[in-house]
């Protein structure tokens, strides 16, 4: 298909929209599978944890550089505020998935020049990632069933994301393994805001302090 695609000038008219159409299926199945895969790694404990000091400050702006490039013409404002100096001992790679997961969901579910803000935090309960944005928001009723597999609370929108609807389902068991939990929160219309809580005992202190 990617060959096909490269040379599409040379083919009929009537084929270049049908050989677009499947390549862009092949990438949402590649995809799928891809996240599938991690899932199922995670879950079953196949992905060792590999514990370590983790620079949640340099991670989050890196993967905010990203979903800028994601934004692209949709020009989102996205902002990274980080009260807090401590480390978080986890794991880079599932922390980098869960992280990425939320903020690329903020940009592809609010509309152009929207707002996300991203914070990280901390308290005498712990370390805490809040991503906020002013999308549409959420009906009540989804929030208790949105880290399920494939569950969407607008599936009609799933062809316009491209999602896989396995990210947060991802992210819930990412904290899991951090011994963390997911706080939803969000009213339809209002926007959302989903904030990843770790326990006390996985922070570290920076080596600045």
């Amino acid at each position: 298909l990617e060959t096909l695609v490269d040379n599409a000038d040379d083919l009929p008219p009537k084929w270049r929209r049908a050989i677009n159409t499947m390549a862009t299926q092949s990438f949402r199945m590649e995809t799928l599978i891809t996240d599938l895969i991690l899932l199922s790694r995670i879950e079953t404990g196949e992905q060792a944890v590999n514990d370590a000091p983790t620079d949640v400050d340099s991670l989050v702006r890196q993967v905010c550089q990203d979903a800028q490039v994601l934004s692209g013409e949709n020009q989102h404002d996205i902002t990274f505020e980080a009260s807090s100096h401590h480390r978080l001992n986890g794991d880079e790679n599932q922390l980098r998935s869960a992280f990425s997961n939320l903020i690329f969901n903020a940009v592809k579910y609010t509309p152009a020049q929207g707002k996300i803000i991203v914070c990280w935090f901390s308290n005498s309960d712990g370390g805490h990632l809040s991503v906020k944005d002013t999308g549409a928001g959420i009906d009540q009723v989804h929030i208790p069933r949105l880290t399920e597999r494939f569950y969407r609370a607008d599936p009609s929108r799933h062809k316009d994301t491209g999602g896989t609807g396995l990210g947060l389902a991802i992210v819930k068991h990412v904290l899991i393994n951090h011994d963390g939990n997911l706080e939803i929160r969000s009213q339809f219309g209002e926007g959302s805001e989903f904030i990843c809580h770790f326990p006390a005992e996985r922070l570290v202190t920076s080596l600045a302090e």
